[in-house]
């Protein structure tokens, strides 16, 4: 089983919060079956969501200790008839994960036309980074910062 700081298990506890189950375990139990499935969600997802049916809390504890021993899997929260399950995907994954966000740099294209109408527009490509964005009269913009709560920053000084 791979190792999580607090932080880390924290963070990907947030991000399995909108995950639906995507593996259900019936009265079966764990078959061989249902862990090649598992394993499977962890290689195509890499944070999963399984549902276990079934009133025997014991049981769904040791289903969870050993789908995560023997997927080599990080197990990041156990709450009632819910398992939540972790398996970091490969490097090159995770960089398309990143530029789908939008994060990093990006090149973009912008035609601005001549002044006079009769020229050629004038065509130039910039590096924009994730938090800017080019408007429509071909300006690049800096996102606005994120708004902080005037609570929670008076909680975090004192």
């Amino acid at each position: 089983m791979s190792k999580l700081t607090p932080v880390e298990r924290s963070e990907l506890r947030s991000e399995a919060h909108a995950l639906k189950p995507i593996v259900l375990i019936g009265e079966a139990g764990l078959s061989p079956a249902v862990l090649k499935e598992i394993d499977a969600g962890l290689n195509s997802h890499g944070l999963i969501k399984v549902r276990v049916f079934g009133d025997d809390r014991e049981a769904r504890i040791a289903m969870y200790d050993t789908i995560c021993s023997s997927l080599n899997a990080a197990p990041i929260q156990h709450i009632g008839k819910l398992l939540v399950i972790y398996r970091p995907k490969l490097d090159g994954e995770k960089e398309t994960k990143l530029m789908k966000k939008g994060k990093g740099m990006r090149e973009v294209t912008i035609v601005k036309p001549s002044a006079s109408g009769t020229k050629k527009p004038s065509v130039s490509k910039v590096m924009v980074k994730g938090n800017e964005r080019v408007t429509q009269g071909g300006n690049i913009k800096r996102a606005k910062p994120r708004q902080s709560s005037a609570k929670k920053s008076a909680l975090g000084n004192s």
